[in-house]
């Protein structure tokens, strides 16, 4: 387990946080739905139009040299939203064996027909699968969005399914700078911490993955 930057190659949001309008209460509301609003409304309630331009193929790289991926493995992205990143996957590595949950209908009903099969409803804090069925267990933003002793439970499950590697991406802090960023925009995160509490997290429940975090 380790703090590991496997987003480097992700392309960095160019948008002016001080130019937005901050999140209500309302936003907030709507945005936690994980409906139309969420994925393909305004920028207020969340993505702005959650659409695929290809950002995850490197990412898909990165994964795939790191973890030593091949048509072999098996990986589960926990939070898949329409399956961008699986479909790259897809391609990246014919014949891999993938699948996907996520709590929004909205967004499987809407998924990428190549990897819509692969995909179901489900909750990180209850993951639908045997133990030890993948490879390798992605989780990036999805499992903050859950209150803390739910995603206590949802990073014993990332172990419970994975065969070793897993690896996570969450909100967090570094400062008070950084903590009042993720006050002011948040959507739909229910814990965020400072990466030092996240630590003490990941080790309270045992989690063996790899993570990294995101900061505003």
């Amino acid at each position: 387990m380790g703090e590991l930057n496997l987003l480097d190659l992700y392309p960095k949001a160019k948008r002016d946080l001080n130019a937005r309008q901050a999140a209500t209460p309302e936003d907030r509301r709507i945005a936690k739905q994980f409906g139309m609003e969420y994925f393909d409304g305004t920028r207020n309630q969340g993505y702005g139009g959650y659409r695929y331009d290809g950002r995850w193929k490197p990412i898909v790289r990165r994964f795939q040299e790191h973890y030593g991926l091949t048509s072999n493995s098996r990986v589960l992205d926990v939070g898949c939203a329409k399956g961008f990143m699986l479909h790259d996957f897809y391609e990246a590595i014919p014949g891999i064996s993938l699948a996907g949950i996520d709590v929004s209908q909205y967004a499987l009903d809407t998924a990428m027909p190549s990897v819509r099969p692969f995909l179901t409803i489900g909750n990180a804090k209850e993951i639908p699968f045997e133990d030890k069925s993948f490879d390798l267990v992605i989780a990036i933003n999805s499992i903050h969005n859950l209150e803390i002793e739910d995603l206590k439970q949802s990073l014993r499950e990332i172990n419970r399914v994975s065969r070793g590697n897993a690896f996570v991406v969450v909100d967090a802090y570094r400062s008070d700078e950084e903590r009042e960023a993720i006050l002011r925009w948040n959507l739909t995160a229910a814990t965020y911490l400072h990466v030092d509490e996240w630590k003490a997290v990941f080790a309270e429940t045992g989690y063996k993955g790899d993570y990294y975090w995101f900061i505003p």
